[in-house]
Protein backbone atom coordinates (compact mmCIF):
# COMPACT_ATOMS: atom_id res chain seq x y z
CA UNK A 1 0.00 0.00 0.00
CA UNK A 2 1.41 3.40 -1.02
CA UNK A 3 1.39 6.46 1.20
CA UNK A 4 1.71 9.94 -0.31
CA UNK A 5 2.68 12.93 1.80
CA UNK A 6 2.08 16.49 0.59
CA UNK A 7 5.11 18.51 1.72
CA UNK A 8 4.41 21.66 -0.29
CA UNK A 9 4.88 24.88 1.66
CA UNK A 10 1.68 26.39 2.95
CA UNK A 11 1.08 29.94 1.66
CA UNK A 12 1.42 32.50 4.46
CA UNK A 13 1.09 29.87 7.17
CA UNK A 14 -2.36 28.71 6.04
CA UNK A 15 -3.36 25.14 5.40
CA UNK A 16 -2.84 24.42 1.70
CA UNK A 17 -5.27 21.48 1.78
CA UNK A 18 -8.01 23.56 3.39
CA UNK A 19 -7.46 26.39 0.89
CA UNK A 20 -7.76 24.06 -2.10
CA UNK A 21 -10.90 22.47 -0.65
CA UNK A 22 -12.42 25.91 -0.08
CA UNK A 23 -11.63 26.99 -3.67
CA UNK A 24 -13.34 23.87 -5.04
CA UNK A 25 -16.44 24.42 -2.89
CA UNK A 26 -16.80 28.13 -3.69
CA UNK A 27 -15.65 27.88 -7.32
CA UNK A 28 -19.00 29.06 -8.71
CA UNK A 29 -19.01 32.27 -6.69
CA UNK A 30 -15.31 32.86 -7.39
CA UNK A 31 -15.85 32.44 -11.13
CA UNK A 32 -18.73 34.92 -11.05
CA UNK A 33 -16.63 37.44 -9.10
CA UNK A 34 -13.75 37.15 -11.58
CA UNK A 35 -16.05 37.61 -14.57
CA UNK A 36 -17.37 40.81 -13.00
CA UNK A 37 -13.84 42.04 -12.27
CA UNK A 38 -12.73 41.62 -15.89
CA UNK A 39 -14.66 44.75 -16.83
CA UNK A 40 -12.52 46.85 -14.49
CA UNK A 41 -9.27 44.98 -15.02
CA UNK A 42 -6.59 46.27 -17.36
CA UNK A 43 -5.23 44.09 -20.17
CA UNK A 44 -1.68 44.39 -18.84
CA UNK A 45 -2.76 43.26 -15.33
CA UNK A 46 -4.27 39.92 -16.35
CA UNK A 47 -1.20 37.97 -15.16
CA UNK A 48 -1.49 39.25 -11.58
CA UNK A 49 -3.58 37.91 -8.73
CA UNK A 50 -6.99 39.20 -7.80
CA UNK A 51 -8.77 40.20 -4.60
CA UNK A 52 -12.34 38.89 -4.73
CA UNK A 53 -15.40 39.04 -2.48
CA UNK A 54 -17.97 36.26 -2.22
CA UNK A 55 -21.06 35.81 -0.01
CA UNK A 56 -20.33 34.36 3.42
CA UNK A 57 -22.69 31.45 2.76
CA UNK A 58 -19.99 29.98 0.51
CA UNK A 59 -17.51 29.84 3.41
CA UNK A 60 -19.64 27.78 5.79
CA UNK A 61 -18.71 24.21 6.48
CA UNK A 62 -21.60 21.70 6.56
CA UNK A 63 -22.36 20.43 10.06
CA UNK A 64 -25.01 18.56 12.01
CA UNK A 65 -27.03 20.31 14.72
CA UNK A 66 -30.26 19.82 16.62
CA UNK A 67 -33.37 21.14 14.93
CA UNK A 68 -35.40 23.64 16.91
CA UNK A 69 -38.50 22.56 15.00
CA UNK A 70 -38.93 19.13 16.60
CA UNK A 71 -37.66 16.58 19.05
CA UNK A 72 -38.19 16.16 22.78
CA UNK A 73 -36.70 18.40 25.43
CA UNK A 74 -36.62 17.15 29.02
CA UNK A 75 -35.14 20.32 30.47
CA UNK A 76 -36.41 23.31 32.39
CA UNK A 77 -34.32 26.45 32.16
CA UNK A 78 -33.55 28.67 35.16
CA UNK A 79 -36.14 31.40 35.80
CA UNK A 80 -39.02 29.32 34.43
CA UNK A 81 -42.35 30.13 36.09
CA UNK A 82 -44.83 28.61 33.63
CA UNK A 83 -43.83 24.97 33.01
CA UNK A 84 -43.02 21.89 35.05
CA UNK A 85 -41.55 18.52 34.10
CA UNK A 86 -43.88 16.62 31.74
CA UNK A 87 -45.51 19.68 30.13
CA UNK A 88 -45.58 19.73 26.31
CA UNK A 89 -44.72 22.86 24.34
CA UNK A 90 -46.07 23.44 20.86
CA UNK A 91 -43.64 23.79 17.96
CA UNK A 92 -42.92 27.39 16.92
CA UNK A 93 -44.60 28.29 13.65
CA UNK A 94 -42.72 29.64 10.63
CA UNK A 95 -41.54 33.17 11.22
CA UNK A 96 -41.65 32.78 14.99
CA UNK A 97 -38.88 33.78 17.31
CA UNK A 98 -37.14 30.43 16.91
CA UNK A 99 -36.91 30.73 13.13
CA UNK A 100 -33.51 31.14 11.46
CA UNK A 101 -34.75 32.36 8.10
CA UNK A 102 -32.84 35.00 6.15
CA UNK A 103 -35.05 38.02 5.59
CA UNK A 104 -34.13 41.45 4.30
CA UNK A 105 -33.08 43.65 7.19
CA UNK A 106 -35.19 46.78 7.59
CA UNK A 107 -32.29 48.62 9.15
CA UNK A 108 -30.06 48.08 6.12
CA UNK A 109 -27.78 45.63 7.91
CA UNK A 110 -27.07 42.27 6.27
CA UNK A 111 -24.46 39.59 5.87
CA UNK A 112 -20.89 40.75 5.17
CA UNK A 113 -19.04 39.46 2.13
CA UNK A 114 -15.99 37.26 2.61
CA UNK A 115 -12.94 38.82 0.91
CA UNK A 116 -9.68 37.04 0.09
CA UNK A 117 -6.86 37.18 -2.45
CA UNK A 118 -6.32 34.68 -5.25
CA UNK A 119 -2.77 33.92 -6.36
CA UNK A 120 -1.78 34.37 -10.00
CA UNK A 121 -2.04 30.60 -10.55
CA UNK A 122 -5.51 30.37 -9.02
CA UNK A 123 -6.78 33.44 -10.90
CA UNK A 124 -5.60 32.13 -14.28
CA UNK A 125 -7.12 28.69 -13.60
CA UNK A 126 -10.57 30.24 -13.20
CA UNK A 127 -10.07 32.71 -16.06
CA UNK A 128 -9.15 29.93 -18.50
CA UNK A 129 -12.28 27.87 -17.75
CA UNK A 130 -14.58 29.89 -20.02
CA UNK A 131 -12.05 29.86 -22.85
CA UNK A 132 -11.82 26.04 -22.86
CA UNK A 133 -8.06 26.02 -23.40
CA UNK A 134 -6.18 22.69 -23.36
CA UNK A 135 -4.12 22.07 -20.24
CA UNK A 136 -0.87 22.32 -22.23
CA UNK A 137 -1.75 25.83 -23.37
CA UNK A 138 -2.86 26.86 -19.87
CA UNK A 139 0.49 25.75 -18.48
CA UNK A 140 2.37 27.63 -21.19
CA UNK A 141 0.47 30.85 -20.56
CA UNK A 142 1.11 30.73 -16.83
CA UNK A 143 4.88 30.60 -17.37
CA UNK A 144 5.39 34.32 -17.74
CA UNK A 145 9.21 34.25 -17.73
CA UNK A 146 11.64 31.79 -19.26
CA UNK A 147 14.78 31.37 -17.18
CA UNK A 148 18.15 30.05 -18.27
CA UNK A 149 21.26 29.23 -16.16
CA UNK A 150 24.14 31.71 -16.53
CA UNK A 151 27.74 31.43 -15.28
CA UNK A 152 28.17 33.39 -12.07
CA UNK A 153 31.76 32.77 -10.96
CA UNK A 154 33.14 30.04 -8.68
CA UNK A 155 31.64 28.49 -5.56
CA UNK A 156 32.84 25.99 -2.94
CA UNK A 157 29.66 23.86 -3.16
CA UNK A 158 27.86 22.31 -6.08
CA UNK A 159 27.15 19.19 -8.09
CA UNK A 160 30.06 16.97 -9.22
CA UNK A 161 29.15 17.62 -12.84
CA UNK A 162 29.85 21.34 -12.30
CA UNK A 163 33.34 20.84 -10.81
CA UNK A 164 35.97 23.24 -12.15
CA UNK A 165 38.96 20.92 -12.65
CA UNK A 166 41.50 23.63 -13.46
CA UNK A 167 40.71 25.75 -10.40
CA UNK A 168 40.58 22.66 -8.15
CA UNK A 169 44.00 21.35 -9.25
CA UNK A 170 45.58 24.82 -8.97
CA UNK A 171 44.35 25.15 -5.38
CA UNK A 172 45.62 21.68 -4.51
CA UNK A 173 49.06 22.37 -6.01
CA UNK A 174 49.43 25.65 -4.12
CA UNK A 175 48.43 24.02 -0.84
CA UNK A 176 50.94 21.17 -1.32
CA UNK A 177 53.72 23.66 -1.99
CA UNK A 178 52.84 25.78 1.04
CA UNK A 179 52.74 22.78 3.40
CA UNK A 180 55.87 21.18 1.83
CA UNK A 181 54.26 17.88 1.04
CA UNK A 182 56.93 15.22 0.31
CA UNK A 183 57.07 14.25 -3.34
CA UNK A 184 56.94 10.75 -4.76
CA UNK A 185 60.51 11.20 -5.99
CA UNK A 186 61.82 11.61 -2.41
CA UNK A 187 60.07 8.44 -1.28
CA UNK A 188 61.38 6.50 -4.26
CA UNK A 189 65.00 7.54 -3.48
CA UNK A 190 64.72 6.43 0.16
CA UNK A 191 63.16 3.10 -0.80
CA UNK A 192 65.93 2.52 -3.33
CA UNK A 193 68.56 3.04 -0.64
CA UNK A 194 66.73 0.65 1.69
CA UNK A 195 66.56 -2.03 -1.01
CA UNK A 196 70.28 -1.60 -1.75
CA UNK A 197 71.29 -2.12 1.90
CA UNK A 198 68.90 -5.02 2.42
CA UNK A 199 70.31 -6.72 -0.70
CA UNK A 200 73.73 -7.09 0.95
CA UNK A 201 74.43 -10.57 2.27
CA UNK A 202 76.54 -9.24 5.16
CA UNK A 203 75.63 -5.93 6.79
CA UNK A 204 78.05 -3.91 8.88
CA UNK A 205 77.07 -1.95 11.97
CA UNK A 206 77.06 1.19 9.85
CA UNK A 207 74.63 -0.42 7.37
CA UNK A 208 72.32 -1.48 10.19
CA UNK A 209 72.28 1.99 11.70
CA UNK A 210 71.73 3.59 8.26
CA UNK A 211 68.89 1.13 7.48
CA UNK A 212 67.19 1.99 10.75
CA UNK A 213 67.55 5.70 10.04
CA UNK A 214 66.13 5.29 6.51
CA UNK A 215 63.10 3.41 7.81
CA UNK A 216 62.45 6.19 10.31
CA UNK A 217 62.73 8.81 7.55
CA UNK A 218 60.37 6.83 5.31
CA UNK A 219 57.76 6.52 8.10
CA UNK A 220 57.88 10.27 8.79
CA UNK A 221 57.59 11.14 5.09
CA UNK A 222 54.61 8.81 4.53
CA UNK A 223 52.94 10.15 7.66
CA UNK A 224 53.45 13.72 6.41
CA UNK A 225 52.00 12.77 3.00
CA UNK A 226 48.89 11.49 4.78
CA UNK A 227 48.56 14.75 6.68
CA UNK A 228 48.88 16.73 3.46
CA UNK A 229 46.73 14.85 0.91
CA UNK A 230 47.09 15.31 -2.84
CA UNK A 231 43.57 16.81 -3.08
CA UNK A 232 41.71 18.08 -0.05
CA UNK A 233 37.99 18.99 0.09
CA UNK A 234 39.01 22.61 0.68
CA UNK A 235 40.66 22.62 -2.76
CA UNK A 236 37.53 21.69 -4.70
CA UNK A 237 35.77 24.46 -6.62
CA UNK A 238 32.57 24.38 -8.68
CA UNK A 239 31.19 26.53 -11.48
CA UNK A 240 28.32 28.64 -10.13
CA UNK A 241 25.14 29.27 -12.13
CA UNK A 242 22.21 31.59 -11.43
CA UNK A 243 18.82 31.63 -13.20
CA UNK A 244 18.51 34.59 -15.53
CA UNK A 245 15.55 35.65 -17.71
CA UNK A 246 16.10 34.80 -21.34
CA UNK A 247 17.02 37.93 -23.19
CA UNK A 248 14.46 38.54 -25.93
CA UNK A 249 13.48 41.38 -28.19
CA UNK A 250 10.74 43.87 -27.48
CA UNK A 251 7.19 43.39 -28.72
CA UNK A 252 4.28 45.72 -29.31
CA UNK A 253 0.67 44.61 -29.34
CA UNK A 254 -1.76 46.69 -31.42
CA UNK A 255 -5.41 46.33 -30.39
CA UNK A 256 -7.80 47.54 -33.08
CA UNK A 257 -11.56 47.58 -32.43
CA UNK A 258 -14.70 48.93 -34.04
CA UNK A 259 -16.60 51.01 -31.45
CA UNK A 260 -19.56 52.04 -33.61
CA UNK A 261 -23.13 51.55 -32.41
CA UNK A 262 -23.28 47.96 -33.70
CA UNK A 263 -20.58 46.90 -31.21
CA UNK A 264 -22.43 46.52 -27.91
CA UNK A 265 -21.22 45.52 -24.43
CA UNK A 266 -21.31 41.79 -25.28
CA UNK A 267 -19.12 42.29 -28.34
CA UNK A 268 -16.66 44.48 -26.44
CA UNK A 269 -16.47 41.96 -23.59
CA UNK A 270 -15.58 39.15 -26.02
CA UNK A 271 -12.99 41.38 -27.68
CA UNK A 272 -11.42 42.18 -24.31
CA UNK A 273 -11.08 38.50 -23.47
CA UNK A 274 -9.32 37.97 -26.78
CA UNK A 275 -6.91 40.84 -26.13
CA UNK A 276 -6.24 39.55 -22.60
CA UNK A 277 -5.27 36.13 -23.89
CA UNK A 278 -3.01 37.53 -26.60
CA UNK A 279 -1.24 39.73 -24.05
CA UNK A 280 -0.63 36.70 -21.81
CA UNK A 281 0.89 34.84 -24.75
CA UNK A 282 3.22 37.72 -25.59
CA UNK A 283 4.31 38.18 -21.95
CA UNK A 284 5.39 34.53 -21.97
CA UNK A 285 7.76 35.17 -24.89
CA UNK A 286 8.97 38.74 -24.40
CA UNK A 287 10.39 40.62 -21.44
CA UNK A 288 8.83 43.92 -22.54
CA UNK A 289 5.43 44.24 -24.22
CA UNK A 290 3.87 47.59 -25.10
CA UNK A 291 0.15 47.87 -25.84
CA UNK A 292 -1.38 50.34 -28.29
CA UNK A 293 -5.17 50.78 -28.31
CA UNK A 294 -6.73 52.09 -31.53
CA UNK A 295 -10.48 52.48 -31.78
CA UNK A 296 -12.41 53.54 -34.85
CA UNK A 297 -15.80 54.39 -36.29
CA UNK A 298 -15.55 56.48 -39.46
CA UNK A 299 -12.39 57.93 -37.91
CA UNK A 300 -9.61 56.28 -35.87
CA UNK A 301 -7.52 57.45 -32.95
CA UNK A 302 -5.08 56.06 -30.41
CA UNK A 303 -6.61 56.12 -26.91
CA UNK A 304 -6.00 54.76 -23.42
CA UNK A 305 -7.51 51.46 -22.27
CA UNK A 306 -10.39 53.01 -20.33
CA UNK A 307 -11.54 55.01 -23.35
CA UNK A 308 -10.95 52.07 -25.67
CA UNK A 309 -13.40 49.75 -23.92
CA UNK A 310 -15.91 51.98 -22.17
CA UNK A 311 -16.18 55.40 -23.81
CA UNK A 312 -19.23 55.50 -26.12
CA UNK A 313 -18.85 56.88 -29.63
CA UNK A 314 -21.23 57.30 -32.54
CA UNK A 315 -20.63 57.35 -36.27
CA UNK A 316 -20.28 55.12 -39.28
CA UNK A 317 -17.70 52.40 -39.80
CA UNK A 318 -14.53 52.72 -41.91
CA UNK A 319 -12.07 49.99 -40.92
CA UNK A 320 -9.17 51.28 -43.04
CA UNK A 321 -8.79 54.31 -40.74
CA UNK A 322 -7.64 52.02 -37.90
CA UNK A 323 -5.03 50.36 -40.12
CA UNK A 324 -3.77 53.76 -41.26
CA UNK A 325 -3.49 54.87 -37.63
CA UNK A 326 -1.53 51.71 -36.85
CA UNK A 327 0.86 52.48 -39.72
CA UNK A 328 1.32 55.99 -38.36
CA UNK A 329 2.16 54.76 -34.84
CA UNK A 330 4.59 52.17 -36.24
CA UNK A 331 6.44 54.86 -38.19
CA UNK A 332 6.66 57.16 -35.19
CA UNK A 333 7.49 54.79 -32.30
CA UNK A 334 7.77 51.13 -33.27
CA UNK A 335 10.23 50.52 -36.07
CA UNK A 336 9.89 46.90 -37.32
CA UNK A 337 13.66 46.49 -37.14
CA UNK A 338 13.60 47.02 -33.37
CA UNK A 339 10.19 45.68 -32.36
CA UNK A 340 8.19 42.50 -32.93
CA UNK A 341 4.83 43.63 -34.28
CA UNK A 342 1.63 41.85 -33.21
CA UNK A 343 -1.89 43.02 -34.05
CA UNK A 344 -5.37 41.92 -33.01
CA UNK A 345 -8.43 43.36 -34.70
CA UNK A 346 -12.02 42.94 -33.49
CA UNK A 347 -15.04 43.93 -35.56
CA UNK A 348 -18.59 42.90 -36.41
CA UNK A 349 -17.57 42.61 -40.07
CA UNK A 350 -19.30 45.67 -41.50
CA UNK A 351 -17.57 48.61 -43.15
CA UNK A 352 -18.24 51.20 -45.80
CA UNK A 353 -18.69 49.89 -49.35
CA UNK A 354 -15.32 49.52 -51.10
CA UNK A 355 -13.34 50.03 -47.89
CA UNK A 356 -12.62 46.31 -47.46
CA UNK A 357 -10.48 46.15 -50.60
CA UNK A 358 -8.53 49.18 -49.44
CA UNK A 359 -7.90 47.38 -46.11
CA UNK A 360 -6.51 44.39 -48.01
CA UNK A 361 -4.18 46.67 -49.95
CA UNK A 362 -2.89 48.32 -46.74
CA UNK A 363 -2.34 44.98 -45.03
CA UNK A 364 -0.51 43.40 -47.97
CA UNK A 365 1.80 46.35 -48.57
CA UNK A 366 2.42 47.96 -45.18
CA UNK A 367 1.42 45.65 -42.30
CA UNK A 368 1.87 41.95 -43.04
CA UNK A 369 5.49 42.14 -44.32
CA UNK A 370 6.56 43.55 -40.93
CA UNK A 371 4.21 41.70 -38.55
CA UNK A 372 4.95 38.59 -36.56
CA UNK A 373 1.26 37.80 -36.32
CA UNK A 374 -2.06 39.44 -37.22
CA UNK A 375 -5.30 38.03 -35.81
CA UNK A 376 -8.75 39.13 -36.91
CA UNK A 377 -11.86 38.08 -34.99
CA UNK A 378 -15.35 38.78 -36.22
CA UNK A 379 -17.86 38.94 -33.39
CA UNK A 380 -21.34 37.72 -34.32
CA UNK A 381 -24.43 36.58 -32.47
CA UNK A 382 -25.62 32.97 -32.44
CA UNK A 383 -28.07 33.44 -35.32
CA UNK A 384 -25.42 34.98 -37.57
CA UNK A 385 -23.09 32.08 -36.73
CA UNK A 386 -25.66 29.69 -38.14
CA UNK A 387 -26.14 31.78 -41.29
CA UNK A 388 -22.39 32.12 -41.93
CA UNK A 389 -21.55 28.49 -41.20
CA UNK A 390 -19.09 28.32 -44.11
CA UNK A 391 -15.84 30.28 -43.96
CA UNK A 392 -16.31 31.24 -47.59
CA UNK A 393 -19.46 33.23 -46.84
CA UNK A 394 -19.72 36.40 -44.82
CA UNK A 395 -19.85 40.17 -44.89
CA UNK A 396 -17.69 42.24 -47.23
CA UNK A 397 -14.80 42.60 -44.76
CA UNK A 398 -14.67 38.85 -44.06
CA UNK A 399 -14.63 37.94 -47.76
CA UNK A 400 -11.88 40.47 -48.42
CA UNK A 401 -9.73 39.25 -45.52
CA UNK A 402 -9.77 35.69 -46.87
CA UNK A 403 -7.43 36.96 -49.59
CA UNK A 404 -4.97 38.12 -46.93
CA UNK A 405 -5.25 34.81 -45.10
CA UNK A 406 -4.45 32.87 -48.27
CA UNK A 407 -1.46 35.09 -49.05
CA UNK A 408 0.17 35.26 -45.59
CA UNK A 409 0.91 32.45 -43.14
CA UNK A 410 1.04 34.86 -40.20
CA UNK A 411 -2.58 35.99 -40.65
CA UNK A 412 -5.44 34.22 -38.84
CA UNK A 413 -9.15 34.99 -38.82
CA UNK A 414 -12.03 33.44 -36.90
CA UNK A 415 -15.65 34.11 -36.05
CA UNK A 416 -16.74 34.00 -32.42
CA UNK A 417 -20.00 34.40 -30.57
CA UNK A 418 -18.99 33.18 -27.10
CA UNK A 419 -15.78 32.89 -25.04
CA UNK A 420 -15.21 29.24 -25.96
CA UNK A 421 -14.76 30.23 -29.61
CA UNK A 422 -11.67 32.34 -28.90
CA UNK A 423 -9.22 29.46 -28.55
CA UNK A 424 -9.08 28.31 -32.23
CA UNK A 425 -7.20 31.50 -33.12
CA UNK A 426 -4.61 30.72 -30.46
CA UNK A 427 -4.38 27.08 -31.50
CA UNK A 428 -2.96 28.34 -34.80
CA UNK A 429 -0.70 30.78 -33.00
CA UNK A 430 0.73 28.12 -30.66
CA UNK A 431 1.23 25.57 -33.43
CA UNK A 432 3.08 28.13 -35.54
CA UNK A 433 5.19 29.17 -32.57
CA UNK A 434 6.17 25.57 -31.82
CA UNK A 435 6.90 24.82 -35.46
CA UNK A 436 9.16 27.86 -35.78
CA UNK A 437 11.02 27.24 -32.53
Amino acid sequence: MSHFIDRRLNPKGKSLGNRQRFLRRARGEIREAIQKSLKDRKVSDIGNGEKVSIPTRSTREPRFRFSNQGGERDRIYPGNKDFVTGDKIKKPQGGAAGSRGKQAAQSGEGEDDFQFTLTQEEFLDVFFEDLELPNLVKTSLKDVKTMTPRRAGITVAGAPTNMNITRTMRNAYGRRLALKRPSSKEIAEIKQQIFAIEAKSEKSATDVAMLKDLHEQLAKIEQRRRWVPYIDPIDVRFNAFEPTPVASAKAVMFCLMDVSGSMGEREKDLAKRFFLLLHLFLKRRYERVDIVFIRHTHDAQEVDEETFFYSPQSGGTIVSTAIEEMMKVMDERYAPGEWNIYAAQASDGYTQSGDAEYCVQLLNQHIMPYSQYYAYIEILDEREMEVFASEETGAELWRAYTKVRDAWDNFAMKRISQPAHIYPVFRELFSRSIAGA
